[in-house]
């Protein structure tokens, strides 16, 4: 074997050809390594589905590393020879290879990045260029700002990429952004398209039997695992989207339906979020079809949001306030995490759809984990770092960077306002105004305090009770606490009464 030049690690969130460390190989000098560990596979109980796309990915990624002529070096979950970590592997393949560098692409957890970088060896970063925005950019651009505002982030990323523009850089439909139009609950009589499925081949059945086997006191279920673990096939995934979903997506990407776990939703983000698909090419396609006249202006400009603004931003966020900010609890909360987040369990109907299927699939779309089971959590003073903790395990997509900003700011307000200019809080109203969810429930949503009124409605006013001190100042909140304050003192107990007894029973451990 020749003298090897550059060993380059690719971790396995990193699986695109376009990799800043894998540009330039010399296929006679240069070798990649990827590691399966059980490090990254255990820190949090991630869903067995989770840890199979990744490894299947993984291994999918080196065998076209190497039919294009790349020498790799791939070491499984398995192998005697595995220190179990990714500083402890490129130890060991540093002393195995001596190589002349050691090439890697930025991280997408801060914790990881950090024990690499003490590991004791030189080490040659390269920015992740899969974004469109680097940290040093974002650091940049939220230089001197009190408060950040995605939106205002999000228009400057539509100009950089010249994308949804007139002729004169103003945006297309004359406003930037059209969410008000994309909170459509879903009608009767509209059916959403079948879902994609991909079936295992022999790889993918090789890493699901191991998974199955190491992993089997991880919560959530393997044998619904349908996804696509190579480049060709979460382009297939995508171009489904594009015919079937993209032109629904505007008008009910908020809606929820019962059984209907995926609706209009792409279920894209755990394969551009592994490096299987391309941001670029993506906001390519969507803006392409808008232009064509395939889809309305709400559903393209709806979609790029999500991929250029809120994406993007909360990947700035997390590297500009790393390490502190995971620290963040601004209501002070304590409170442990219930065990039916990990079963389903509950007698209340829009959680036990949204957790069911997050057991099952290992997903939910935006506003099943922000406004049911993140409103949850926050209206009932979960501990932050524990509800954090459960999303970034049970969520096919969910790696540091992307899942604790939107958790413990969007979700929780942890982060005292940072990330988001109010809490994301609502009683049971909002869940039957974008659901169907309330019909097949124990508990009625038109009451309040009664032993069978829906949870959400007590625990919602007790929450903006509790944190009226805090809250109050929020310009935003201010109608919220009007209407608060011109209810009778006599509901005003009642509903404080009744949330009391909701929050003893989570301190008792008893599921609602």
């Amino acid at each position: 074997m020749n003298k090897i030049h550059r060993l380059c690690l690719v971790l396995g969130d990193q699986l695109s050809f376009d990799l800043a460390s894998l540009q330039d190989l010399d296929a006679e000098r240069d070798t990649v390594l990827l590691v399966e560990v059980m490090e990254e596979a255990s820190h949090v109980p991630h869903h067995p589905q989770k840890i199979a796309l990744i490894f299947s990915a993984m291994r999918h990624f080196a065998k076209a590393l190497q039919q294009r002529g790349v020498r790799v070096q791939y070491v499984t979950l398995d192998d005697p020879q595995n220190t179990g970590s990714v500083p402890g592997e490129l130890q060991r393949w540093d002393a195995l290879l001596r190589p002349d560098e050691l090439h890697l692409t930025e991280c997408g957890d801060w914790r990881l990045e950090q024990s690499i970088n003490d590991c004791g060896l030189a080490l040659q970063w390269h920015a992740d260029t899969r974004f469109l925005c680097s940290r040093a950019e974002f650091s940049a651009w939220a230089e001197g700002k009190k408060q950040l505002r995605m939106e205002f982030f999000y228009r400057e990323m539509r100009r950089r990429g010249g994308l949804l523009l007139n002729g004169d850089g103003s945006p297309v439909g004359g406003a930037w952004n059209f969410d008000a139009d994309n909170r459509k609950a879903l009608p009767k009589g509209v059916k959403a398209p079948y879902p994609a499925r991909f079936s295992a081949d022999s790889i993918t059945q090789e890493v699901i039997a191991l998974v199955r086997e190491r992993f089997a006191s991880h919560y959530g279920s393997l044998d619904t695992f349908d996804y696509p673990v190579t480049h060709a096939d979460a382009q297939e995934l995508w171009e489904y989207f594009l015919n079937f979903g993209l032109a629904g997506f505007g008008d009910y990407q908020d809606a929820m339906a019962s059984d209907e776990p995926f609706l209009f939703h792409a279920r894209i983000s755990a394969a551009l979020n592994i490096g299987l698909l391309d941001v670029r090419q993506l906001c390519s396609d969507v803006e392409s079809a808008y232009w064509s006249g395939s889809i309305a202006l709400n559903a393209a400009e709806g979609f790029i949001r999500q991929l250029i603004g809120w994406r993007e931003y909360v990947r700035g966020v997390y590297w500009l306030k790393m390490p502190d900010y995971a620290d963040g609890n601004a209501f002070g909360n304590s409170r442990p995490l219930p065990e039916f987040y990990w079963t389903g369990k509950t007698q209340m109907n829009c959680m036990r759809q949204a957790i069911g299927q997050s057991l099952e699939h290992a997903y939910a779309h935006h506003i099943q984990r922000l406004m049911v089971t993140g409103n949850f959590a926050l209206l009932a003073g979960i501990a932050p770092s524990q509800i954090c903790e459960w999303y970034l395990a049970i969520y096919m997509d969910a790696f540091d960077w992307v899942e604790l900003p939107n958790t413990l700011g969007m979700v929780m307000h942890a982060d005292g306002g940072y990330l988001g200019s109010k809490p994301y809080c609502a009683s049971g109203q909002y869940i039957k105004r974008m659901s169907d969810y309330c019909r097949g429930c124990a508990y009625k949503v038109t009451e309040s305090t009664t032993d069978n009124a829906c949870p959400f409605n007590a625990l919602y006013w007790h929450f903006l009770m509790r944190h009226s001190d805090l809250l109050r100042r929020n310009q935003r909140m201010g109608m919220i606490y009007k209407n608060l304050d011109r209810m009778p003192e006599s509901k005003q107990q009642a509903l404080w009464q009744r949330g009391q007894i909701l929050l003893a029973k989570l301190d008792a451990a008893e599921s609602l």
